[in-house]
């Protein structure tokens, strides 16, 4: 039964992967069609990162008030209509304010539907959010072949997306159905809603996990967003060898995800962050020393290998860490998230000031600090491997039998 809510959490992660990737695909076709350039695009999709995380630390309130199957429903629901409202937009202003609207309502369902995640985590009593996050990349992959499709074949951006909402709308209703919890299983079993505060401020340990979740996502964002880039100017490769950079880089995030729970099971969560994040600073010393195409591909995989499971891992240590999980994931969101925004513009703004292969000794390091916060990220792991033991157990049980 727990298999099957799993299932439906899963299909909502791809959904909600799926939305982000099909605005991505078609971001050639609104960039023509608007004619900015790259730097006036470029203030576009800034606008996504920050709806995101000025929404992020009120996210637990909405998510305690209305519960996680209504929030991730509409919110992802949302996300589809104003994609398509997106396409119609005339100008970068009007286009600029949808993608904020998109960052909050982008931001609020990711909370809602990780705390679901987490929720379930604790009855299964085994690691399953690696595998959560894997379906949301491969909800991007496909989304992001279907726009590759869709431009082949010359089909209208505002048609693509209306279609594209459309079937998103229907398997998010799916998933979401498959969610048993009501609002009083949104972790609040020793809160009141009353008591669930406004606006999540990261202290304590939730602070230091968000710390870890942000090296994480620094590494994460600045290999893919610069991966094509420092194979094509550093290393002179063509634009065939560096795309190929960036796609292995996704490869080996996706599969450390999607292979990460198996992983956690038999090495554990603390073992398994030090030990990724061990092959990420490898990674970014070999990207770094590289002098030949071949080294710095094999750099930018162990990259990604290593940041595949610092965010789920880290989602998932905030959610359990207390009686709220929203609250946690909202709290290490916040700060997470933060390097999303931060990542482009610094890797750029060092490799102005000295080259871009000193800007990416920042990733080798911030990689080897994910490896020594891997404790942090292990202190709250599930109990047992194979099921819910222990005490867990009866709380388990008493969970099931609300929703």
């Amino acid at each position: 039964m727990w298999d099957k809510e799993r299932r439906s959490v899963a299909a909502v992660f791809a959904t909600h992967g799926a939305a982000s990737g099909t605005l991505a695909s078609r971001l050639p076709w609104l960039s023509d069609h608007l004619q900015l350039s790259a730097g006036k695009l470029g203030i576009a999709l800034l606008m996504t990162s920050i709806g995101a995380i000025t929404t992020m630390p009120f996210a637990g309130r909405a998510v305690a008030r209305f519960g996680t199957r209504a929030t991730a429903w509409t919110l992802i629901c949302a996300m589809a209509a104003v994609e398509v409202t997106a396409s119609w937009m005339p100008n970068l202003l009007a286009l600029a304010a949808c993608t904020t609207v998109m960052g909050a309502v982008a931001g609020t369902s990711d909370m809602a539907m990780n705390a679901q995640g987490i929720l379930v985590e604790k009855r299964l009593g085994r690691s399953i959010m690696s595998g959560l996050h894997g379906s949301w990349s491969a909800g991007v992959l496909i989304a992001a072949l279907a726009g590759s499709l869709a431009a082949h074949a010359h089909v209208d951006a505002r048609v693509h997306f209306a279609v594209a909402a459309a079937v998103l709308a229907v398997t998010v209703s799916w998933g979401a159905s498959g969610f048993r919890t009501t609002n009083a299983d949104v972790g609040l079993v020793e809160e009141k809603k009353g008591d669930v505060p406004l606006f999540v401020i990261p202290r304590g340990v939730i602070l230091l996990i968000g710390l870890v979740g942000f090296c994480g996502i620094y590494a994460e964002v600045a290999a893919q967003d610069w991966s094509s880039v420092y194979m094509h100017r550093v290393l002179h490769g063509d634009e065939a060898e560096a795309a190929f950079t960036t796609g292995m880089f996704a490869f080996t995030m996706a599969a450390g995800r999607l292979s990460g729970d198996a992983v956690v099971g038999r090495l554990g969560a603390a073992t398994t962050v030090r030990a990724c994040g061990t092959l990420g600073a490898l990674g970014g010393v070999l990207v770094v020393a590289a002098q030949s195409p071949v080294p710095a591909v094999i750099g930018f995989m162990l990259i990604g290998i290593g940041v595949s499971v610092v965010v789920p891992l880290a989602f998932a240590a905030a959610g359990h860490a207390g009686p709220n999980p929203t609250l946690g994931v909202a709290g290490v969101a916040t700060i997470a998230y933060g390097a999303g925004m931060a990542a482009p513009g610094m890797i750029g703004g060092i490799a102005d000031l000295t080259s871009l292969r000193v800007a990416f000794v920042a990733v080798a390091i911030l990689a080897a600090m994910v490896a020594l916060g891997g404790g942090l990220l292990g202190r709250n792991a599930p109990d047992a491997v194979h099921g819910v033991t222990g005490p867990r157990a009866a709380e388990a049980e008493a969970l099931a039998t609300e929703g």
